[in-house]
C-alpha cells in the first residue's frame, strides 16, 4: 500500500514514516498543506495520514479540497486537537478517522490498515488463491498450509498480486504503489522482488507478460 504523511513537525513526520516503512508501505511525505494537497490530487494513494495544523493551507481545507476534487482516499486526521468538538468536525468534513496526538505507533498501524481495508470493500482478512494464502490482518501468507517467511515488502508484492488475480499488472501500478517516490533504481529493485518471490511461492506464482508487466493467474495456483 501506499501512503502520504503530511505532517509539519519534523520529528514525529520522520518516526511516522520510518515507521510505515518498516511495515512495508510506500510512504510519500511533506510538510505543509500547498504540498500535501497537491500530491494527494495528483497521485493515488491507499490511505492519507493528515495532520491539522499545517503551514500555508491547513488541514481542514486539505480534506475539504480533496473531498470537493471527488478522491475518495480513506484520509486519518493527526493531531495533537482531541476535543469531541474538532473530532465530529473532521468525521463531517470526509475524515476517516481521527487519532490524536500523542499515540501509539502500533495502534497507527493498524488503524491506517483498516481505513484502507474498508475503502476496499474487503471483509475477510483472508485473500486465497489456490494453495497459497494470505491473510492481511496478520499480514501472514502460508503456501500448502506451511507459513512463508517474507520481508515487509516481499509480503506487500504478494498481497497486490493476490489481490489483482487474473490482471495483468505493469511495472508502473507496482512502483506506484508500492515504492517510494525517493527510491532509486526502482527497475531493478522491483527484479529482485519478483526473483525472490517465485523462489518462495513458486515460478508459476508470478508470469511475466513481456511489453505489459506480470499476472497471477489462479488456474495456476492449484
Amino acid at each position: 500500500m501506499r501512503v502520504l504523511v503530511i505532517e509539519d513537525e519534523a520529528e514525529l513526520r520522520e518516526t511516522v514514516v520510518e515507521t510505515l516503512r518498516e511495515e512495508g508501505f510506500a510512504t510519500d511525505y511533506c510538510g505543509d498543506g500547498e504540498e500535501g494537497l497537491y500530491k494527494a490530487l495528483h497521485w493515488d494513494y491507499d490511505a492519507i495520514l493528515l495532520d491539522i495544523m499545517l503551514p500555508k493551507i491547513n488541514g481542514w481545507e486539505v480534506l475539504k479540497r480533496i473531498r470537493d476534487a471527488q478522491k475518495e482516499t480513506p484520509v486519518m486526521m493527526l493531531t495533537a486537537r482531541d476535543g469531541i468538538d474538532d473530532r465530529i468536525k473532521g468525521l463531517n468534513q470526509g475524515a476517516d478517522d481521527y487519532l490524536p496526538k500523542p499515540f501509539d505507533l502500533a495502534e497507527m498501524i493498524a488503524r491506517t490498515r483498516a481505513i484502507a481495508r474498508r475503502s476496499g470493500g474487503q471483509r475477510n482478512p483472508e485473500l486465497r488463491i489456490g494453495n497459497v494464502i494470505v491473510n492481511t490482518t496478520s499480514r501472514q501468507v502460508t503456501l500448502n498450509g506451511q507459513p512463508i517467511e517474507l520481508t515487509a515488502r516481499e509480503y506487500a508484492l504478494t498481497e497486490l498480486f493476490v489481490r489483482k488475480v487474473d490482471e495483468v499488472v505493469t511495472r508502473d501500478y507496482i512502483y506506484e504503489h508500492l515504492f517510494d517516490e525517493n527510491e532509486d533504481s526502482l527497475s531493478n529493485i522491483l527484479d529482485v522482488y519478483i526473483y525472490k518471490l517465485r523462489q518462495k511461492l513458486g515460478k508459476q506464482f508470478i508470469r511475466t507478460m513481456r511489453g505489459h508487466g506480470y499476472i497471477t493467474r489462479s488456474q495456476d495456483q492449484s
